[in-house]
């Protein structure tokens, strides 16, 4: 996505008009516009404004996805009980069907019991709760694997 659609987008979650916006900015709705369409860019102090007026920090607003905004939302606004419920490898196995069929090859009570070994590790070390020791672990793995995709495009 380019920085004017960005800024679009991030203008329209916010449900002003150009002109609106143009107005708390102090620059007219034409320069709203051509920083939309690409023609210009905001300067530092601009781009400043309009992320306290978007509410969102200047690197959101540099890199504003709305698709990702609403998946972001949706998350936060979804109480824990309803969490609770929802069958993530079912739900996730559409799209990587290895999650609806690895049961029957792999030994999960064995991978199991050495994550419960790095779990505990990582709560004594820290003194994290078990929660969130399991939340940075499930992190630290995911950042293994965006390391190992960014290698293999490399």
């Amino acid at each position: 996505m380019n920085l004017g659609n960005s800024l679009f987008q991030a203008r329209k979650r916010c449900g002003l008009s150009q002109e609106q916006a143009a107005e708390k900015l102090g620059v007219s709705r034409q320069t709203v516009s051509k920083w939309e369409t690409g023609e210009t860019l905001p300067d530092i102090r601009q781009s400043k404004q309009m992320a306290l007026l978007y509410r969102l920090s200047l690197d959101e607003l540099i890199d504003f996805d709305m698709d990702v905004q609403e998946i972001q939302q949706a998350i936060e606004r979804t109480p824990a009980d309803l969490e609770d419920k929802i069958d993530w490898a079912k739900a996730w196995g559409k799209r990587f069907p290895v999650l609806l069929a690895y049961r029957q090859k792999v030994d999960v009570e064995y991978y199991a019991k050495r994550l419960e070994v790095l779990l505990k590790e990582l709560r004594q070390e820290t003194g994290y709760s078990e929660l969130d020791a399991f939340l940075v672990l499930k992190d630290i793995l995911a950042t293994v694997w965006k390391q190992k995709k960014q290698q293999a495009e490399a």
